[in-house]
């Protein structure tokens, strides 16, 4: 069973107009270390994110309440943590609109995540404390992005 058929499919639900538009992606040592480095700051969200559902689950065995926010929370920071991993996988394939969503999504996500972490009362410290991180590790995501060598990589689509 061929795996990028089923791929397909789901990059023209994700991709939109853009779906079709591939790009070489150039072998340049420059590009190739900072998707190295998206690809590291990207896992130390994700364990970041587990260290983060261990934490509360820790707690809730000890009989802290935890409560539902934390618990959204910790679920929300896996799954954009896995979609981004996704997305530089694609860009990695040479697929623009795959570059364009994590350009996109490594600028909203850290925002979104400072204004919740900036509620008070909303999540205890600890849980605070890794929305800050995690943001620092998003906008250190979208730093790389937003470099000359990386968007000269991905070219925008002629119309």
């Amino acid at each position: 069973m061929q795996l990028e058929p089923a791929l397909r499919r789901l990059d023209r639900i994700a991709g939109g107009r853009q779906a079709d538009h591939r790009v070489d992606v150039p072998d340049d040592p420059r590009v190739r270390r900072a998707l190295r480095a998206i690809t590291l700051l990207l896992a130390l969200g994700f364990v970041l994110g587990v260290a983060t559902v261990v934490i509360a689950l820790i707690m809730t065995a000890n009989g802290a309440d935890v409560g539902f926010a934390v618990w959204m929370r910790c679920l929300v920071v896996l799954a954009i943590t896995t979609t981004l991993f996704y997305f530089l996988w694609r860009a990695r394939a040479g697929w623009y609109w795959a570059f364009r969503r994590l350009q996109l999504f490594s600028r909203i996500f850290p925002v979104v995540a400072l204004v919740l972490a900036a509620i008070p009362g909303l999540y205890p410290f600890w849980v605070v404390t890794e929305q800050i991180l995690f943001a620092i590790l998003l906008i250190g995501v979208s730093d790389y992005l937003q470099s000359d060598v990386v968007r000269a990589a991905y070219p925008k689509p002629q119309r």
